[in-house]
């Protein structure tokens, strides 16, 4: 027989589009030598421009997703992406609770690249009280970081150092902040710990819109920390591997480009 992949399990939304979502960290984790586990917590209707509407999964039907398979396969990391309710964020936090040895990757999606708006409030909150004190690797864009922070005031201009050290008082272990949405020449992503600034790495600026770019960031540190890399050098190469995956990003529809997650098994076709 051959030797077992290391196991990813995804808690995550679908997106019929495969661009994001679900289907986006099954390509990913798979492109990167993982078998992926998925558990689904909401139905979304969407396209590459935007969510419509989406249909939260009683909390029920995940938990029984997801001990499902975790009481049959060992699970090496955990990624969350889209959770869709309190009820299922605060389902997951119990589960995960149960496993604290393994790692848990956060993309917390909040909206969609159009703004359409996929976590309130409560469910901000939720994560906050229950998911961040077990997160191990947390992957907000500025926007996001900046909204997970903010206190009671709701400030919105927060510098990003500040936003990653609240996000550390909130109990995450590691802080990957994205600067796509800067105004800045070049892409600054900045890995953060309990000492300060671990790793930051510029990246050029791509032209144009992409669906899925952080689920797929997300994905491949998962996948990459499922394989036993420490922490900086799984972020290094899961920003190459995301980076690649958008320079050979194609378009399918009328929106953002779809990344192409299986670049390499291309560049390979090519050099044959």
């Amino acid at each position: 027989m051959s030797p077992q992949l290391p196991t990813v399990l995804s808690f995550a939304a679908t997106d019929p589009t495969s661009g994001a979502g679900s289907q986006a960290d099954l390509l990913t984790i798979v492109s990167l030598g993982c078998h992926p586990l998925t558990v689904v917590t909401a139905v979304t209707v969407q396209d590459t421009v935007g969510v419509e509407d989406f249909l939260p999964l009683d909390a029920t039907w995940i938990a029984d997703q997801a001990r499902g398979v975790l009481e049959d396969v060992p699970v090496a990391a955990f990624k969350l992406g889209m959770l869709g309710s309190v009820e299922a964020v605060a389902t997951i936090a119990e589960i995960v609770s149960d496993y604290p040895d393994i790692p848990l990757i956060l993309d917390p999606v909040l909206a969609s690249g159009r703004g359409d708006e996929l976590a309130g409030e409560n469910l901000i909150a939720a994560m906050q009280d229950l998911l961040l004190p077990q997160t191990t690797l947390i992957t907000p864009n500025s926007m996001e970081a900046r909204r997970l922070a903010e206190d009671e005031l709701g400030e919105d201009d927060l510098d990003l150092e500040e936003c990653a050290s609240r996000l550390i008082d909130l109990g995450c272990e590691y802080v990957l902040i994205t600067g796509s949405h800067e105004q800045t020449p070049k892409v600054i992503n900045t890995l953060y710990g309990l000492e300060g600034v671990i790793q930051t790495l510029e990246w050029e600026r791509l032209p144009g819109g992409y669906h899925g770019s952080g689920c797929t960031l997300a994905s491949a540190a998962a996948a990459l920390l499922a394989q036993g890399l420490g922490i900086a050098d799984a972020v290094k190469s899961a920003q190459e591997y995301t980076w690649e995956a958008l320079r050979n990003g194609y378009r399918i529809g009328m929106g953002q480009n779809i990344p192409d997650r299986l670049f390499w098994a291309r560049d390979e076709a090519d050099a044959s």
